[in-house]
């Protein structure tokens, strides 16, 4: 379980980028109730789900997982090759949750 998620952070976050926790749950393949329970820190957010975070909000993983409450989900040394798929994986959901948010802002206009 995440020690902290800052709520407050993704809140104003979300509002600096004119977007809804909709968008958020949509770019990260949440339900309703699997966004509801991030917000209320009862659910803990993936590598995946903290690169996905990452792009959609224009932030680094890093500060995305610091915001989770979660250590910073970056490898030090090399990987192996079951890490470096993961790694990828990893990217196109971070691609994904782009393409998401520039429909969120296309729809927008």
């Amino acid at each position: 379980m995440a020690l902290f998620f800052d709520a407050g952070w993704f809140s104003k976050r979300l509002a600096a980028l004119n977007l809804q926790k909709e968008d958020l749950a949509r770019a990260v393949g949440w339900t309703q109730e699997e966004l509801a329970w991030v917000f209320k820190d009862q659910k803990e957010v993936s590598a995946r789900e903290v690169a996905a975070l990452a792009a959609l909000l224009h932030a680094s993983p890093g500060e995305i997982a610091n915001r989770c409450g979660i250590s910073t989900p970056v490898a030090a040394k090399p990987v192996s090759s079951e890490a470096q798929i993961d790694q990828l994986q990893n990217r196109v959901a971070a691609l994904e949750a782009q393409v998401a948010a520039l429909e969120v802002a296309l729809r927008s206009r």
